[in-house]
């Protein structure tokens, strides 16, 4: 071959090799927020919310495993500023968890850019403020991150997928708040339970015979909650980036921090259906609804609200002890979960996490292990 002709072939080669390199290189998602302040109305009364992008709750975000997430936060408030990515494992940045300490907050008129890789994951997962008790004041969203397309998951695909934050509520403002904890004084019991923002009236549209997946995070702040749907069962399908044993449920305890997922089919008579969340654990129950919505309704919900567990310990702890995951299912890659072995690894050390409140100079504080 011709001394040009070789140099030709050789340089078409490494600009192959070079454009195979780059294209494989997994994507890329963008996000541009901006953290403001903003009248919210979620029981009735005016309150200073947190909103992203003008939203409360702020936007999802949705993505594919292995997808890396640039997220530009722009923070327009008059404190300080940081966001926690729950469940998210942080590999090689978890100065980026948003826990403060190993995290700079975002200064009043600043903005920080997360760069974060869902690498290795799949699920049902959220992020909050995790500073200043913002979170109680808005701020939360939803993340979701489904397989990849050659990766086979154990259900067939939903006809829809909803994200479902569900959290206890007060009226008073996050500033309020945290000067009631900053005295010394416990949180008094919440006013109200939401469902995606709303105190009431969180619509849900399905058809008939179709079933859906509800992504279902209790995004709160201090209360377990139980959460059913009138007439309907809903199938356990994934817990916090694992998959389940598929596993059927009449209602099911989502406690603070949880994600899970479930599948619920729309087959009872065409109308519309009570969602209930409640409190758990508590000596007044707070309870509010939402609407499951069939698109060819024949009427408005009717019936009494249906029940759920309210102070019953041993039926919440029975019902996580039911739940199993499922190792024959492939999770974020090709082999299946099981084929990691997870049995034969030998246990060194156990520890034990205990929750505690008490007094740190005067405030009230709430810690693990201390």
């Amino acid at each position: 071959m011709p001394l040009n002709l070789a140099v030709a072939a050789s340089i078409c080669s490494l600009f192959c090799s070079l454009f195979a390199i780059v294209s494989a290189e997994d994507p890329y998602r963008f996000f541009n927020w901006n953290v403001t302040y903003g009248d919210i109305y979620p029981l009735g009364v005016r309150q200073r919310g947190i909103l992203i992008n003008w939203q409360f709750p702020g936007p999802d975000i949705h993505s594919v495993t292995n997808d890396n997430l640039i997220i530009n936060v722009f923070n327009s408030l008059d404190e300080p500023f940081l966001l926690s990515w729950n469940g998210i494992q942080n590999r090689r940045n978890s100065f980026e968890d948003g826990v403060y300490g190993t995290t700079c907050p975002i200064p009043p008129g600043k903005n920080f850019t997360y760069i974060l890789q869902v690498k290795d994951q799949i699920g049902s997962f959220y992020y909050f403020p995790s500073l200043a008790f913002h979170k109680a004041a808005g701020g939360f969203g939803g993340i979701r991150i489904l397989s990849r397309p050659r990766i086979p998951v154990p259900f067939p695909d939903p006809a829809g997928d909803y994200t479902v934050l569900i959290g206890d509520w007060y009226k008073s403002n996050h500033t309020d708040l945290r000067a009631h904890l900053d005295k010394g004084k416990k949180l008094p019991l919440p006013d109200g339970i939401l469902i995606n923002g709303r105190g009431s009236g969180a619509a849900f549209n399905v058809e008939q015979g179709k079933t859906y997946r509800l992504r279902i995070s209790n995004v709160g702040l201090q209360n377990s909650l139980n959460f059913r749907i009138q007439n309907h069962k809903m199938k356990l399908v994934e817990v916090e980036g694992t998959h389940t044993l598929q596993t059927t449920y009449s209602s099911l305890d989502v406690h603070v921090g949880q994600s899970y997922s479930v599948l619920v089919t729309a087959d009872q008579p065409a109308r519309d259906y009570y969602i209930v969340v409640s409190s758990r654990f508590t000596s007044t129950v707070l309870t509010t609804t939402g609407i499951l919505h069939y698109s060819n309704s024949a009427g408005p919900v009717s019936g009494p609200i249906p029940g759920g567990p309210t102070v019953q310990i041993d039926w919440s702890l029975n019902q996580a002890r039911s739940i199993r995951s499922n190792l024959t299912a492939s999770g974020p890659r090709p082999n299946p979960q099981g084929s990691y072995h997870y049995g034969l690894i030998n246990t060194t050390k156990t520890i034990r996490l205990s929750s505690s409140a008490g007094q740190v100079n005067g405030k009230q504080r709430y810690a693990i292990n201390i």
